[in-house]
């Protein structure tokens, strides 16, 4: 089977999940923590309940396929195909009832991402990409995305979730890399990722991630023509520290200065 085959599924997934999501999104919902005594890592029942959905589409569908979870774990993650999901990347901004989340939703292909797609269901948009190709299809209509050029860092807009995730050696890093771009802005999630791939911005630089944070985003924004690796220069699947840019020129500048 080829990628076409999944894309007809993976907008069921979409959504489902969206379907799920919706109800809970600005309400009094109850929120846990996950590491209670640590820092606050939220998680709220429409998390849950749409992760379960998508699981039980999947097993419904694909009985053979695996799936990670960020809620519910790992299921049979050495299969040929296996599906990464992220319910609601972005939970803090949903509890505080921004709408800059979405549901992260890969595919991979004995190991590698080859088809992802970001979905924000209150505000109607998805980004979907395979690696050769991006498109985008929301309010505005159906387009396909690209990445915009720049030229070096100082001409770049530079994305960080929040500096304050990072460890205190990698913000000292991240801060050499800001010190140098035209401009840095904070928050967004996935969401930055996927500006990057529609040509809103330049640079998106992030520390910790987890493969259901990242897994989703590679063929969308290497199908808009940007690029996206670890820090080390390694595939960026499995999470970690995460660079990606729209331009190999800022990429690699960033990297030298990551590296440096």
């Amino acid at each position: 089977m080829t990628v076409i085959d999944f894309a007809a599924f993976i907008g069921r997934l979409a959504t489902s999940s969206g379907d799920t999501i919706l109800p809970f999104f600005r309400t009094s919902l109850t929120i846990d923590n996950k590491h209670p005594g640590r820092d606050f890592d939220p998680v709220t029942e429409a998390d849950r309940a749409a992760e379960a959905v998508m699981r039980r589409l999947i097993k419904a569908s694909f009985p053979q396929h695996g799936i990670i979870g960020e809620e519910f774990g790992n299921e049979r993650e050495d299969a040929d195909y296996v599906w990464v999901l992220d319910p609601i990347d972005g939970t803090k901004s949903f509890i505080a009832g921004f709408p800059v989340w979405g549901t992260l939703i890969a595919l991979l292909h004995k190991g590698a991402p080859v088809f992802g797609m970001m979905h924000q269901p209150f505000i109607g948009e998805r980004f979907s990409g395979d690696n050769g190709s991006a498109t985008y299809k929301g309010p505005s209509g159906e387009r396909k995305l690209s990445v915009r050029r720049c030229a070096a860092i100082k001409d770049a807009v530079l994305f960080t979730t929040s500096p304050l995730l990072m460890n205190d050696a990698d913000r000292a890093i991240f801060e050499r890399v800001q010190a140098q771009a035209r401009l840095t802005r904070y928050g967004g999630d996935c969401y930055s990722y996927c500006m990057l791939a529609a040509g809103q911005l330049d640079l998106v630089i992030e520390t910790e991630l987890k493969p259901y944070d990242v897994a989703a985003l590679i063929p969308i924004i290497t199908g808009a023509g940007g690029i996206i690796t670890t820090w080390e220069g390694e595939p960026a699947q499995n999470g970690g520290r995460i660079v990606a840019a729209g331009d190999r020129r800022v990429h690699e500048a960033a990297m030298k200065i990551l590296n440096g």
